[in-house]
């Protein structure tokens, strides 16, 4: 059998992960692997094959990790390897830290809950030894980061969905405090065009998993253009073992744990760390921020978990503006500035997990058209940091107002937007900064959905025709 799957897969095309047995001899099993994330299980007297570590948590810590074009044969007493050429090879034994309560639901109804409500903690993890008590360490991004930043010129951040949005988050951050020019691309888009590659890039990948096709074969594609340009690859992921961690020049795992739920949360969040971390190492090699400037921003980051555990004590609040949802086909979400990205991560989770069809726009877009939709049926949901764009975002707010929009705004305790007809004013935060903003508000955003994913009925863990992973095209 080992032989048949090994002459099957040479006529293969695209993306697998097998799992081959047959019935006349039921104690092998084959596993095979290109382009999708397979692992193995290694037990006492047993092994096991599965998508992804969490998943056999119940029966062992210990797990190979099998390198692309690699097939495995496994029976109870043993497992064989080989490579993509079919020479036997030997793959390390990796322990995971991971314990199996991490993958269980405790006291929450859903795995969703508890990813939001484990946040606080995923950001400490993820900063854990990464800065000191006014410093980031540029180290934390691997030994040969220092080297790499200092050649860089400009960033390319390439990712899909929900990652795709901490990117758009690091643009406004990277060009407005670093002066650093940052692209941002939708992986599915940058791998089927012919894009113009700048000498000095570097280019960064994000992805919760490590496997998404598309950013994957997009980091494939960069790789190619190596002997013509003078470029990098950083990849920030969740998962050690990774194809991308493995891919990529350097890496920054974010440590945000198993995540259950198909609507990412907490990998979002720990995204945006990361981003947060990546800017200041940025413009401290580059020169391009003080040493006070930097000292600001880390403090600001040490605050950021108690930040997202007071916007957590708002939930009660949320639930109950859920209500306005009950009956609605639609909804629009505002931001201006690093909140657009964030209305963006907002429209998408309501669209996940409650079915709702929504989108968002930055909130001076209105009258260019959005505002033709706007009528009672169609909720809007603004975010309204206290910043240097909070009085045109009122103004913006009037205007639907005017239309018989109904309202939900998500505010700075000192914004001093009152709650009147028409408008559901939620004052959620204070003291925050222009890094921690975005991701002290999305953690308001994620409640939302999921309470309206609730009240609607839906399948808030396995939402429908959406998976986990996006390991295909």
């Amino acid at each position: 059998m080992l032989q048949a799957v090994q002459q099957a897969v040479l006529s293969f095309d695209g993306a697998y992960a097998l799992g081959v047995v047959a019935v006349d001899d039921p104690d092998t099993l084959i596993a095979a692997r290109k382009g999708s994330p397979l692992v193995i299980g290694v037990g006492i007297g047993e092994h096991f094959i599965a998508s992804d570590v969490s998943a056999l948590l119940p029966v062992t810590q210990n797990f190979i990790f099998l390198e692309e074009g690699d097939i495995a044969k496994l029976s109870r007493a043993s497992i064989e390897i080989y490579d993509r050429n079919g020479h036997r090879v030997e793959r390390e034994v990796k322990v995971s830290n991971l314990s199996v309560t991490a993958v269980e639901l405790g006291e929450h109804r859903h795995y969703m809950h508890k990813e939001i409500f484990e946040q606080p903690q995923a950001v400490m993890d993820t900063l854990d030894g990464r800065i000191s008590q006014d410093k980031v360490f540029v180290s934390s991004f691997g030994p040969l980061a220092q080297q790499i930043f200092d050649e860089i010129e400009q960033v390319h951040i390439i990712a899909c969905g929900t990652s795709y949005h901490a990117g758009l988050v690091a643009k406004y951050w990277m060009e407005d405090i670093i002066d650093l020019p940052c692209q941002v691309e939708a992986a599915s888009e940058f791998r089927y065009r012919n894009p113009v590659i700048q000498n000095n890039t570097l280019f960064v990948t994000i992805s919760q998993s490590g496997e998404t096709a598309d950013t994957l074969a997009a980091l494939h594609k960069i790789k190619l253009q190596r002997e013509k340009k003078n470029i990098s690859t950083l990849t920030i992921c969740n998962v050690a073992e990774s194809s991308l961690t493995r891919e990529a020049d350097i890496s920054y795992l974010t440590h945000a744990g198993p995540e259950v739920g198909v609507a990412s949360t907490k990998a979002f969040t720990t995204q945006l760390v990361a981003l947060a971390l990546l800017l200041v190492s940025l413009g401290k090699t580059k020169g391009t921020l003080t040493v006070e400037r930097e000292a600001l921003i880390v403090s600001g980051l040490h605050k950021l978990p108690s930040l997202i555990a007071n916007a957590l004590t708002h939930e009660d609040e949320i639930e109950a503006i859920a209500q306005l949802f009950a009956d609605k086909q639609h909804a629009l979400f505002l931001g201006r500035g690093t909140m657009y990205p964030i209305a963006m991560e907002g429209a998408l989770k309501l669209k996940e997990i409650s079915y709702i069809h929504a989108e968002a726009y930055p909130a001076g877009e209105l009258k260019h058209g959005p505002l033709a939709l706007i009528d009672e049926t169609m909720p809007v949901v603004a975010i309204a940091p206290l910043d240097d764009l909070l009085e045109k975002l009122k103004s913006n707010l009037q205007e639907v107002k005017a239309r018989g929009g109904q309202m939900v705004v998500f505010e700075d305790e000192q914004s001093d937007i009152s709650s009147e007809r028409g408008f559901r004013v939620i004052k959620a935060t204070t003291n925050v900064g222009r890094i921690t903003a975005p991701i002290t508000y999305n953690i308001l955003l994620q409640l939302l959905s999921y309470h309206v994913a609730l009240i609607k009925g839906t399948d808030v863990d396995q939402p429908r025709n959406l998976a986990k992973s996006v390991t295909v095209e």
